[in-house]
Formats: C-alpha cells, structure tokens, sequence
C-alpha cells in the first residue's frame, strides 16, 4: 500500500470479481475497516471462517491472516489505512484481545450519517491533491460514529466512565503490561483489589469471556505473530509468554487453535508466502 489511506464502496464492479475468483488467504501492511451494510459474505481469519450477518463492522489489524467471500448481495466500505496514519483506535486496542475483531450494528443505526461521512471521504480520496489531514479527521469520525452505532457497549465512548467498564478497561491495560508473566486472574485481581472471581463477573457482563479467557487470549495472538514474523523456536516463544515448557505450550495453542504452534506457521507460510 503507497497512500496512507484509501476507501472504496463495496459496489458490484467491486465485488463481482471476488465473487468469482474468491481472494486468497493473505497479510497486509496496512489495517482494513470493513462496514457491511447488506449481505452474508464470509470472512475469515487465522483460518476460522464465518459468514457475517449485516450491518456489522469487520476490524482487520495489520498483520492478520484472512480472507473474504461476498455474496451477491453484499454492500457498504471498504477502507484501508497504515496503522500510522490514526492514533490507535478502539478497534486496534481491543485486537489484542480478541481473535475476530467485529462489532454487530444496530439495525437502525444511523446509515444516512455514516454514508455521507463515507462518501465526502471517498470524494476528497478522488481529488487530484487528496488532502489526508481531512481524510485522517474523516475517518476518525467514521470510527466515532461506528463505536457510538455498535451493539458492543465497551466501544461507545458515552460508557466510558462507568465504573464497571472502568476496571475493564485497567485490568486490560495492566494485563497488555504483564501477560508474558506467567500469572493468573489471581494476579490481576489483586491489582485491582478484588476477588478473581468479580473481575470474571464484570469482563463477562462487559467483554463476553471470563479473565482467564482473556489473558489466554492475549497470549495466543502474541504467540501467532511470534510465528509469523519472528525466527524464534516454538520453545523460544513459549518461554517467551511464560510457558515454561513446550509441551504444555503446544497442547494449550493445539486447544484453542486446532493445530500445533508449528503447524500454525507451516500453514501460514505456504498460504500467504
């Protein structure tokens, strides 16, 4: 990617020949925003495939193994941006924790708004001397009004001070400080001078998973891009994360990836090379 951003709408032109000649497993050096306001099409990352139900906003940080099928009738943006080009996002915070970064949208979410926000940028894209600053303070609107439209009450900045998705949001911060450390919801709990068992209470009402999926997570997409782009061992990486043996490293990534650590980065490699 050469501009520091682009956007094009999911049109027929578009998407009729994805349709036909589905695109290929890939990475990129740039972060994806898809806004799909109609259709199923299917998306797919780090292999686990799924077929999107619109309206609903697909994330896609750098780096990221995917994939994606539309359907006929599938419609709405496409943009991509270098992961400089914005102070990091919402979106780009919670993809450290999440293995599929997609929000639904409310069914009557503000289309006419995000449209036009949409459109104005693609029309200064367009232009013969885009101005990016206007493009950088467009597409951050774009994200404002897609966290506000999100069904995920963690991404709507109105929230933000509650106290309960204020220890959320800490115990997120302190674990992206500490999840190489091999420590347990234990940890973090007393961090934040609570039980375990409340800190799981509160990261299930707002995030869907307990703490200890959550710091499991964070782990696992670390130990991923470890493998893709650093010639660390698999012991190496492991150790890294604070497995202390590659044995039960390997049986933990095999558990919630359907595949060894080193059967990860084959894959990947002959995919995406």
């Amino acid at each position: 990617m050469t501009e520091p951003i682009t956007i094009t709408p999911l049109t027929c032109e578009f998407l009729e020949p994805l349709a036909l000649n589905p695109l290929e497993t890939h990475r990129h050096d740039h972060e994806e925003l898809w806004i799909i306001t109609h259709g199923t099409p299917v998306h797919s990352v780090n292999f686990s495939a799924e077929t999107l139900r619109s309206p609903v906003i697909v994330y896609v940080a750098q780096g990221k193994i995917h994939s994606f099928v539309p359907d006929e009738d599938t419609r709405g943006w496409l943009i991509r941006y270098k992961s400089d080009f914005i102070p990091q996002s919402r979106f780009n915070f919670y993809s450290g924790f999440l293995d599929k970064v997609q929000y639904p949208l409310s069914k009557d979410y503000c289309s006419t708004t995000l449209n036009s926000l949409c459109e104005i940028m693609l029309k200064e894209s367009t232009g013969e001397n885009p101005d990016y600053t206007v493009m950088r303070h467009l597409l951050s609107a774009v994200m404002a009004k897609l966290e506000t439209d999100s069904k995920r009450g963690y991404l709507d900045t109105s929230a933000s001070k509650s106290p309960r998705l204020e220890t959320f949001n800490s115990f997120l911060r302190i674990l992206e400080n500490n999840f190489r450390r091999p420590e347990g919801a234990d940890f973090y709990a007393e961090k934040l001078n609570m039980t375990a068992r409340n800190l799981s209470l509160i990261t299930r009402v707002v995030f869907g998973k307990s703490a200890t999926e959550i710091i499991e997570t964070r782990k696992l997409i670390e130990a991923r891009r470890l493998l893709l782009n650093s010639g660390m061992s698999v012991s190496e990486i492991g150790f890294e994360l604070g497995y202390n043996e590659k044995s039960y490293f390997t049986r933990v990534f095999r558990k919630k990836t359907g595949v060894t650590p080193t059967e990860f980065r084959e894959k990947s490699f002959a995919l995406v090379s």
